[in-house]
């Protein structure tokens, strides 16, 4: 069995999670939220991250605003609506007992009578 592809199947099934959280903070380039999920050491590519945001939109729990840049192109900045807040925090519940629940299992000493 391959540790990589585990990782990897780990990594995602929290990265709508974390991206969430990201938007909920305020106006979020999506760029920027590239640099923090890999600063996080959640790898993720623009082929990952732009499709997941369209299907978070398309759901109605994120929003997005087109701002001119002196930079460039205009930007896309994301924000959570209120479903998306709503979304999060039963997401967050979930997350906080998932943790707890994990936790007991992974701190338990190995009986010494189990082989």
């Amino acid at each position: 069995m391959n540790i990589e592809n585990t990782q990897v199947q780990m990594r995602k099934g929290i990265l709508e999670f974390c991206i969430l959280h990201i938007i909920a903070r305020g106006e979020v380039y999506a760029s920027d939220m590239l640099d923090e999920l890999t600063s996080a050491r959640i790898m993720v590519v623009e082929g990952t991250l732009y499709p997941l945001l369209t299907r978070l939109r398309k759901a109605g729990l994120v929003d997005y605003k087109w701002v001119e840049s002196s930079s460039g192109p205009p930007r896309k900045y994301y924000t959570l609506t209120e479903q998306g807040r709503e979304f999060l925090d039963g997401l967050s519940q979930t997350w906080e007992e998932l943790v707890s629940s994990t936790q007991k299992i992974i701190s338990v000493k190995k009986n010494p009578t189990q082989s």
